[in-house]
C-alpha cells in the first residue's frame, strides 16, 4: 500500500527531494504515491523543471488544508529557518510529515529521528544519534556516534559533524565545513562553507574560515 506524498517547495531542494522518494520506489521499497509540489511563489523556471519531470504543480501550501486526511508531506526547503516557518503553517493543516532516506544513506543502530526527516544519497549516521524534526542531511553529509542535532538542523553537502556534538535548533553546516568532536553549535548558528569549527558557536551567529571565527 502507498501514501500520498505532497513536497513543499518546488525549488532545487525540492526537486532533489523528489528523487529520493523515487529512489526508495526503485529500490524496491514502494511506500510513497507522489500527488505533486506545492509551493506559494514558484519561480517560472522552476515550474518549467518540475513539469519535466512529469509531477504536477498542485497550487499553494494552502492546498494542503483540504487534502485527504492520509496525505503527508515532506518540506523541500534549504533553508532551516524558512522550513521551520515552513513547518508552522503546515503543521496546522493536520498533514503528518514524512520521512525519506534514499537507499545509498547509512543510517547505523541506536539512532533515532522526529517526522520530517530526510537523508539524501552518500549521508552517513554512525551510531547512537538523535535527530530532530526536519532535519535535513545532504549529499555525502556524515554525522558521528553520540551526537544530537535538534529540529530543523541543515548539514549540507560533504560537510561533517564529529562525534558527540551537539546542533541546536535551526543550525545550518555549510557545504565541505567541520565541527570538531565535541563542539556545541547554537541556535540558528550559521557555519560557513569550508569552516572548520574548533571552539563552541553562540547563537545566532555566522562562523567562517579556518579556524572558524
Amino acid at each position: 500500500m502507498t501514501v500520498p506524498l505532497v513536497v513543499v517547495g518546488c525549488g532545487g531542494h525540492g526537486r532533489e527531494v523528489l528523487t529520493i522518494a523515487r529512489a526508495m520506489d526503485a529500490a524496491g521499497r514502494p511506500r510513497w504515491h507522489l500527488l505533486g509540489f506545492v509551493d506559494d511563489r514558484p519561480a517560472e523556471e522552476n515550474l518549467k523543471r518540475v513539469q519535466r519531470l512529469e509531477v504536477p504543480y498542485l497550487g499553494g501550501v494552502a492546498w494542503l488544508r483540504d487534502a485527504p486526511p492520509e496525505t503527508h508531506h515532506v518540506i523541500g526547503i534549504g533553508d532551516p529557518r524558512v522550513r521551520r516557518a515552513v513547518a508552522a503553517r503546515v503543521d496546522a493543516y493536520g498533514t503528518p510529515a514524512a520521512s525519506l532516506v534514499h537507499p545509498a544513506a547509512t543510517i547505523g543502530p541506536d539512532t533515532v529521528h522526529g517526522p520530517g526527516f530526510v537523508a539524501f544519497a552518500g549521508a552517513r549516521v554512525t551510531t547512537n544519534v538523535t535527530l530532530g524534526r526536519h532535519v535535513h542531511l545532504n549529499q555525502n553529509a556524515t554525522v558521528g556516534h553520540d551526537c544530537a542535532l535538534a529540529d530543523f538542523v541543515s548539514v549540507n553537502p560533504l560537510a561533517a559533524v564529529s562525534g558527540d556534538c551537539r546542533l541546536a535548533e535551526g543550525v545550518l553546516v555549510g557545504t565541505t565545513a567541520a565541527v570538531l568532536q565535541g563542539l556545541r553549535v547554537g541556535r540558528d548558528a550559521t557555519v560557513g562553507a569550508g569552516a572548520c569549527v574548533v571552539r563552541d558557536v553562540p547563537d545566532g551567529v555566522v562562523v567562517k574560515g579556518v579556524p572558524a571565527r
